[in-house]
């Protein structure tokens, strides 16, 4: 009878360790859990704050002020502007239309027909 009472004593203490074991690998992980939460709460703020500071970047006032610091701009004066039917003719297309290759349209051409921003088209004499 000694026997099984040790037995039984021994199982006991085993299930108590164990017991003992998970309980401290729970509050391990609700320790883990809980640091994690709190970085993620940490995170959503500085969004939170970063998503402020930016609303305040693209402020009309802000950069107003930053214009008028950094560049030498001068207000539009009306003869600056004129009416849609005293602009230039709309550039002549340089590719032939229906081009499956437009690059090698452009390099085949031998005489281009149309003006370049460094060579001025010639006009007859």
């Amino acid at each position: 009878m000694r026997l099984l009472h040790l037995i039984v004593v021994a199982a006991l203490v085993c299930a108590a360790a164990y017991v003992y074991k998970v309980k401290f690998d729970a509050t391990v992980q609700a320790e883990r859990v809980a640091r994690v939460r709190s970085e993620i709460r940490r995170e959503r703020d500085a969004v939170a704050a970063l998503r402020a500071e930016w609303s305040q970047l693209d402020n009309p006032s802000r950069i107003q002020g930053l214009a008028q610091r950094h560049l030498t701009l001068k207000p539009v004066e009306a003869t600056q502007i004129d009416a849609f039917d005293r602009l230039p003719e709309r550039p002549v297309d340089a590719l032939p239309p229906n081009s499956n290759d437009p690059i090698g349209a452009m390099i085949e051409s031998s005489e281009p027909d149309y003006p370049t921003g460094s060579i001025a088209k010639e006009t007859a004499r």
